[in-house]
């Protein structure tokens, strides 16, 4: 990892809550894809009816696309945040010194489902690593940051 990033030792402040804060931000993200994919799927079952079934097999592609439509539109945007995480005050941040952007938005929600919902117990590396960093995070090379704190770090970085 760069060395310009921010270390629990020296800035807590950026790390503190931040996986209380991520708990809170994916259940709320989960409740907006859930509503998302619930009026999908009435529209879907309901155009079933109308075009032979065409519907329901649409259905069946339009809600992981709007799944991932949904993390590339808050993700890859100006705050690089989830609406639950911008509710919980935290930020994606890269750690490899390029930008997130294209694939590298996607492949962080990716394989943050892959990890939580299939082999959940890796989730727990978190609670190990110094700047609370979980297995998707350090395999996309992203670091979850409180946003307000993030935002005067940086100020007094360019300032010194």
């Amino acid at each position: 990892m760069s060395n310009a990033l921010p270390d629990p030792a020296t800035a807590p402040d950026l790390f503190q809550g931040v996986l209380t804060r991520r708990v809170a931000a994916f259940v709320i993200d989960v409740l907006i894809l859930g509503i998302l994919a619930t009026l999908l799927t009435l529209i879907g079952g309901v155009l079933g009816f109308f075009t032979f079934g065409v519907g329901w097999l649409a259905t069946l592609i339009i809600v992981p696309l709007v799944i991932l439509g949904y993390y590339a539109a808050t993700l890859g945007s100006r705050t690089r945040a989830t609406i639950g995480m911008q509710m919980m005050d935290i930020v994606l941040t890269p750690t490899r010194g390029r930008p997130l952007d294209g694939w590298a938005i996607l492949i962080h929600p990716l394989i943050f489902w892959v990890t939580v919902w299939i082999a959940w117990p890796l989730s727990l590396v978190a609670l190990l690593t110094p700047r609370r960093q979980m297995v998707h995070d350090m395999i996309a090379g992203t670091l979850m940051l409180r946003r307000s704190p993030m935002e005067r770090h940086w100020r007094n970085m360019a300032g010194a």
